[in-house]
């Protein structure tokens, strides 16, 4: 019988984990990249193209949604799996994240944040309530807790203020997801845990959030200019605070180096634009590193993108004709190239399971490292 949410670890290898999550729209596994369907759509893709290159689980954004086309009328037509063609499971961030980068008029206080439309200037209050009840009618899977990520070069003393007002509303999105009583009764709850680049902001949080209790707990305010080194400074000790036996999620992250890595620190979820905004900007991924498709040096090249890859983009056409695509600026370019895209992060992902599973994930790693060249 499907559960409402159940995390596994099958297999381990030094700090990397495999596993799986189960839901009642499918089984996640781990370690798991989401594609990012900001706005109902994870763009250049059909949503039956994303689950071919192998997706289990996509990213729905709360903010964006909220203002268009609208939390409640995504509700009224039945749900945003059904409305956007997406049956497997979603995860919808808070909406936080949003209202502090694309809203220039906002203001912060203890209830939530006041701001304004960047599509029409409309004014609107968004507070962890209200977060847990526009995820409630977006009927996502996974919901996140509401919090506020500030970058991670700013003072100590704002980093700390800002980290124990998440915690706050980590509170109260746990009180207010409870309260919708059918939803969490089918959905899953984590929490974010805050404190930049400093261990023992990192562990107030961690502690906060592990006597709060949630499903699941994401490592939030990295990938917000900080550079790798930073953030793999800061993975080094994150992810060993929160709680083993939940799945532990790397928001906003990243390139296939990153993940690599990240992973190799026990990081079991991510999430990022990059492969889908590279494909329409004419950059693909490829197990060598990334390839500029703009460059003349592709322009009578018979060759696919990457020998290695198994997608239907590499099977059927040359790095020549993405070449003309990509220069003479037609659709299919981004559509092609967003698909091997996708397909590549996702047969990363699937070969670091098997590298943990076989118990050889350094070797891969290191091989990953030494052919890679970013």
């Amino acid at each position: 019988m499907a559960q409402r949410f159940n995390f596994t670890i099958h297999a381990t290898d030094g700090k990397a984990r495999t596993g799986s999550i189960s839901m009642l729209r499918g089984e996640i596994r781990t370690p798991a990249f989401m594609p990012v369907g900001t706005a109902a759509t994870v763009k250049a893709m059909k949503p039956e193209s994303v689950r071919a290159t192998g997706a289990d689980i996509i990213l729905g954004n709360t903010y964006h949604l909220m203002l268009r086309p609208g939390a409640e009328r995504v509700a009224k037509l039945g749900g945003l799996h059904s409305f956007m063609n997406w049956p497997r499971p979603i995860l919808t961030d808070s909406g936080g994240y949003q209202v502090m980068s694309l809203s220039e008029l906002r203001k912060l206080t203890e209830q939530g944040v006041e701001f304004r439309s960047h599509i029409d200037g409309s004014k609107h209050m968004l507070t962890p309530e209200r977060s847990m009840e526009v995820q409630r009618l977006l009927g996502s899977d996974i919901v996140m807790a509401f919090d506020e990520c500030p970058r991670a070069d700013q003072p100590r003393e704002v980093i700390a203020r800002s980290m124990e007002l998440s915690m706050r509303w980590a509170r109260r999105s746990r009180d207010g997801f409870d309260s919708g009583e059918d939803h969490a009764s089918r959905a899953a709850l984590f929490g974010i845990q805050q404190g930049a680049l400093h261990e023992d902001l990192r562990r107030i949080s961690a502690d906060k959030l592990t006597e709060i209790g949630f499903d699941g707990y994401a490592v939030g305010g990295l990938a917000v200019g900080e550079g790798q080194e930073a953030m793999f400074a800061t993975l080094d000790f994150a992810p060993d605070m929160l709680p083993q036996d939940k799945p532990r999620y790397l928001m906003g992250v990243g390139k296939p180096d990153d993940l690599v890595g990240a992973v190799e620190r026990g990081i079991d979820m991510f999430d990022c634009v990059l492969p889908t905004r590279s494909g329409r900007n004419g950059q693909a991924f490829t197990w060598t590193g990334p390839l500029n498709l703009r460059n003349a040096r592709h322009a009578e090249d018979t060759g696919p993108l990457c020998e290695r890859c198994t997608c239907a983009t590499c099977a059927t056409y040359s790095r020549a004709y993405l070449h003309h695509l990509v220069k003479s600026g037609e659709i299919l370019g981004a559509m092609l190239l967003t698909e091997h895209n996708l397909s590549f992060y996702q047969q990363l992902m699937q070969a670091m399971r098997d590298a943990i599973g076989q118990g050889r994930f350094a070797a891969f790693a290191a091989d990953f490292r030494r052919d890679y060249q970013p």
